[in-house]
Formats: structure tokens, C-alpha cells, sequence
């Protein structure tokens, strides 16, 4: 196939073929799965661990792992993309991604996991930048808002789907197929781009001058931040020496990597894109989409397999009401794009999506799917008025010769934005939890009537059902009720202030540039 290059093309001469069209879907369907793998284990951990004989510690570098390799490539991705041409990027990102598949579905112990984890994650996350730099390459601006639609469909469905489809696959039949599913679909995806894609050609010549630094730094500053946020957590943050040292290793080569960038004449990622006040502000945004995002496709979760009970197939129930309203809600808001001013559309996006958060605040250890109904559909309801414009904001104006690396930045912000947000989200669980607990054990004393007079109607009837003595088990049982109401205030006080960053997420409004319509002939403005 004779390479071209569509970045040459003024936006509005731009001719979209049949096979530009099956190419795309191709690549979308790519970018689904790269991120449908970061959660799809995440419902399944316990299995993964038996079938690999791997303590809970190991067994959590299964996800870790895939992350910070993913996270790694992102970035990279726009240089790459440049060397080798988008169709050739995206073959060999496929293709290993869906390898390493197959392989983890054969690893043979923790440690082979672990690498080929890594391995399915860092070629993987090429394909997620890849299909947003494409569509703003390929596509008119006339015909963006419906393809930024797509886009954000996918991006955001994947892990709302990722553990429900986790949990059913491993009930079903076995963890295996977390990863054989994808090679069927990747082996396909892979030839359909090859065969079809054709938007830039390579740039080897980029080769020479090759930024090695910039890649080592980058990668010791992405992968030092992504394992504290994993296992910070886990390890009492700083309490730990390991998460000590990954820390300085992170900041030490940040600074490194933004002294290397600002200074290397032939950058491997370009820094000076955050020159654009509207795509340092898009990405913004994306870093508070990705808290907004994962970690409610986090917090719900354990809010009803903890404290309600749910089996893994009743939360993926529970959890589709959002990616049904997502899903409705696509044609409406790709019309309203055409029509309206995208920073009132943002504005709207970003006021639904908090105040879906804010009523979720509200749960209590009582509430179940019709209680949970409303707060979701808001939130699904909002996210494509959240993403799509947020892609014209950040994307849409630029020229298509900066996309590529642009591109790469602004998913790692929405990324990067998940990891902060899960990371918090997971400390300040704990330390509510505690400091409920605390609350609630001082009201439970001999003055209170009520706790008293339950205590004693327990203790009863234990008596006459549980061997042993009836007043321990009725204590027990008392603990077990505190905790759970401890851990649902604390769910709620999560979820209250992550609505709180999308309150500020509209403070923001102001800083962003009015973006032209992807109706008007001529894309975007500045």
C-alpha cells in the first residue's frame, strides 16, 4: 500500500472513504479492549491468585503491572506514531497486545503474569492515543462531534463493562478467558488496520538524534508515580521504605524529564503542547473526567459487594443503569455539539456528572437498585456532555501535525487523574472508616437506650440458636452493624468530595477558550 499523508490536507477538503471508516471502527474496537483489560481483572483477583499460586501481595501486580507499563506508553506514543506511521503503530501495538493475551492465559506463575502483564499493557496503551490523534487527522471538522461521540462511548464504557464482564467470564467458565477473549478480536482488528489504515506515512529520519534520555526519564518518572499511587495505599504510604524510595525516584526524574524536554532540540514527548491555554486546560478536565470515572466505577462497586452483598453479576446489573443512560444519551449530546457553544456544554457535562456524585453521597446500608437508579442515570447521562467536548476543547484547534503528541498527553492526564483518584480514594476510605467507627463506638455506651435494648434482643436470640455465649455473639454481631454503617458513611463521604473536584472542574470555565463549532467549516478556532 502506497503511504499518504492526510495531516497535509486542510481539514475541510478532507475525503472520508468507506475504507477509512472500517479502518477507524477497527481501531476503536482496539482502543476498547486496550481499556477494557485495566479493569477486567478486577472482579477476579481472588481466582487469578489460586490459579497461580500467588500470595494477595503478588497477586496484585496483575493489575499494577498492566498499568504502569500502559501508563509508560502513552505519552510515547505520539513519537512513535511519527516514526513509524499510525497504521504501522497501532499493527504492532495490536498484534503484541494480543500475544501477550493469549500468553497470560497460560502463565505459569506469578512472575510470568507479572511480565506478560506488562508487556500486554505497554504495547496496549498505544492504541488508546492512536484512535483520538486519528480521528482529528482523518475526519473534516463537520464530521468530528459524531466521531468524538464514538470515542467517548467507548473510552468511557470499557470500564464500567470491565468488571461485570470480568466476573461473568470467570462464573462462566474460568479467569483464562479474562484474556482469551481478546484474540479472536485483536487478531482481526490487527489486519482490518493494516489493511485499511492509511493516514500518515513513517518518518524514520525522526530516529536520528533518538531522545534515550527523555525515554528513561519518562518512563522512571511515570512508573516510580504509578507504583506509589497502587501501593501507597496498601502500604501505609511513606510508613514504607519501598514507597519512600519510589518517591524520590519519582521526583528526582520528573524534574529530569521536564529539564530534558524543555532543552532536547527533537523531544520524545513535546511539553511545549501546555503552552495552548485550551489544551492545558482540556487535559485538566481529563485528569478530573479520570477521578470522576474510575473512581466511581470503584466506589459503587464496593459499596454493594460490601456492605449489600452483591454477587458479581448483581453489581454489573446495578452498575449497567449508568452505561444504558451513556448510551441514550450519545445521539443527543453529538447533536447538541453541532449546535451549541461547547463551553456551556462542558459546563453542563461537568454540573451532572457532580451531581450524580453528590446524590450517590447520600447512600446508606439500606439502599439498593432503584435507590442507586437516579444518581447513575445522571451520571451516565452526563458523561458524553463531559467527553466530547472535552476533546474539542483540547484537540479540535490544534494543527494535525501536533495532534499525535498532544494526543498521547491528554489521555495520560485522564489516566494519570484515575490513579491520583483511586489512590485518595482508597486512603480517605480508611481513615473514615476509623474515625466513624470511633464516633459511633462512643454513642454505643450503657446510656444509650436504643443500643442497649438491640443488644439485649440480639443476645435473646442467640441463645436459643448459636452454641456458646449469646452476649459475645450479640457484640460480635453489634461490631459487624457499626462497621458496616462506618464504611458506608465513609463511601458517601468519598463520593461528596469527589462531586466537590467537579465543582471546581466549573471554576475553571472562564480559562477556556471559545472553540468553533466541528460543524463550521473550518474546525475549531484558537
Amino acid at each position: 500500500m502506497t503511504h499518504i499523508d492526510r495531516t497535509s490536507i486542510p481539514p475541510d477538503q478532507r475525503v472520508v472513504t468507506t475504507r477509512d471508516w472500517i479502518g477507524f471502527y477497527a481501531m476503536v474496537v482496539g482502543m476498547f479492549m486496550a481499556i477494557l483489560d485495566i479493569q477486567i481483572v478486577a472482579s477476579s483477583l481472588s481466582q487469578i491468585q489460586a490459579g497461580i499460586s500467588a500470595s494477595a501481595d503478588e497477586v496484585s501486580w496483575v493489575q499494577t503491572a498492566y498499568l504502569i507499563a500502559e501508563v509508560v506508553m502513552i505519552p510515547l506514543s505520539g513519537w512513535l506514531a511519527r516514526v513509524l506511521s499510525t497504521r504501522w503503530l497501532f499493527f504492532a501495538s495490536c498484534v503484541t497486545f494480543t500475544i501477550a493475551s493469549a500468553l497470560c492465559a497460560m502463565a505459569w506463575s506469578v512472575e510470568s503474569m507479572i511480565v506478560l502483564r506488562g508487556i500486554q499493557g505497554f504495547l496496549g496503551g498505544a492504541m488508546i492515543p492512536l484512535v483520538f490523534s486519528t480521528s482529528y487527522i482523518l475526519f473534516p471538522p463537520r464530521m468530528q462531534a459524531g466521531v468524538s461521540v464514538i470515542i467517548g462511548l467507548t473510552a468511557t464504557m470499557a470500564p464500567t463493562l470491565g468488571p461485570t464482564l470480568g466476573g461473568y467470564l470467570t462464573d462462566l467458565w474460568s479467569w483464562h478467558w479474562l484474556f482469551l477473549i481478546n484474540v479472536v478480536p485483536g487478531t482481526i482488528v490487527a489486519f482490518v488496520v493494516l489493511a485499511f489504515v492509511n493516514i500518515d506515512r513513517p518518518r524514520l529520519e525522526l530516529l536520528k538524534g533518538f531522545d534515550l534520555a527523555g525515554v528513561v526519564f519518562i518512563a522512571l518518572f511515570l512508573g516510580s508515580m504509578q507504583y506509589v499511587l497502587e501501593e501507597g495505599p496498601r502500604e501505609d504510604w511513606f510508613e514504607d521504605p519501598t514507597i519512600a524510595v519510589f518517591t524520590v525516584v519519582m521526583v528526582v526524574a520528573g524534574i529530569a524529564f521536564l529539564w530534558r524536554e524543555l532543552t532536547c532540540d527533537h523531544p520524545v514527548v513535546d511539553l511545549r503542547a501546555f503552552a495552548d491555554r485550551n489544551f492545558l486546560v482540556g487535559c485538566v478536565f481529563s485528569f478530573i473526567i479520570g477521578i470522576g470515572l474510575y473512581g466511581s466505577v470503584y466506589v459503587i462497586p464496593l459499596y454493594l459487594g460490601r456492605v449489600q452483598g452483591y454477587s458479581s453479576i448483581d453489581i454489573g446489573l446495578t452498575m449497567m443503569v449508568t452505561g444504558l443512560f451513556q448510551f441514550l444519551s450519545a445521539p443527543l449530546a453529538g447533536n447538541l455539539a453541532r449546535h451549541m457553544d461547547l463551553r456551556a456544554m462542558l459546563g453542563i457535562g461537568l454540573g451532572l456528572f457532580g451531581t450524580g456524585l453528590w446524590l450517590n453521597s447520600h447512600l446508606t446500608s439500606e439502599w439498593g437498585y432503584w435507590d442507586l437508579f437516579l444518581p447513575q442515570a445522571v451520571r451516565g447521562l452526563s458523561l458524553m456532555f463531559c467527553m466530547v467536548p472535552i476533546n474539542a476543547v483540547a484537540l479540535g484547534h490544534l494543527p494535525p501535525n501536533k495532534v499525535q503528541n498532544a494526543s498521547g498527553l491528554y489521555n495520560l492526564m485522564r489516566n494519570t487523574g484515575g490513579a491520583v483518584g483511586l489512590a485518595a480514594i482508597t486512603t480517605m476510605v480508611s481513615n473514615r472508616i476509623d474515625l466513624h467507627m470511633s464516633r459511633l463506638g462512643e454513642s454505643l455506651t450503657q446510656a444509650n437506650l436504643e443500643a442497649v435494648t438491640r443488644l439485649e434482643s440480639m443476645s435473646s436470640r442467640y441463645a436459643t440458636l448459636i452454641p456458646g455465649d449469646p452476649d459475645q455473639a450479640a457484640l460480635r454481631a453489634l461490631y459487624n452493624i457499626t462497621r458496616q454503617q462506618a464504611t458506608t458513611l465513609s463511601y458517601g463521604d468519598v463520593l461528596l468530595v469527589m462531586s466537590m473536584v467537579f465543582a471546581f472542574g466549573l471554576l475553571l470555565m472562564p480559562f477556556v477558550h471559545k472553540v468553533g463549532h466541528p460543524s463550521a467549516a473550518g474546525g475549531g478556532g484558537h
